[in-house]
């Protein structure tokens, strides 16, 4: 998964609905350099009884925010859904570096 394009990452998620595994997958997904260099992450734990919908938010450089409920999701596909944008972020980059 890219996640160098990765600005601000919100996660919210039941730990013990069906999602928590691809949620929990992805966040770890992000390496801790990363997570130094200023990247945000916020997660947040629902219980039984909440209203909230499990989500997984991500802000990416040029602000860009794109959301998915992860618990219809695999943490593959959820990478993927993620990894579409950071490669055109990636490719944008490259032709302005040139």
């Amino acid at each position: 998964m890219i996640t160098k394009f990765f600005t601000k990452v919100s996660v919210r998620f039941n730990p013990f609905g069906k999602e928590a595994k691809s949620a929990r997958l992805f966040l770890s997904a992000i390496p801790p350099a990363q997570r130094l260099s200023g990247t945000s992450i916020q997660n947040e734990l629902l219980t039984g009884g909440s209203v909230k919908t499990p989500i997984v938010k991500v802000t990416f450089k040029d602000k860009t925010e794109m959301e998915v409920d992860p618990s219809n999701l695999t943490f593959k596909e959820l990478g993927n859904y993620f990894d579409r944008y950071s490669r055109k972020l990636s490719l944008k980059e490259s032709i302005e570096s040139q």
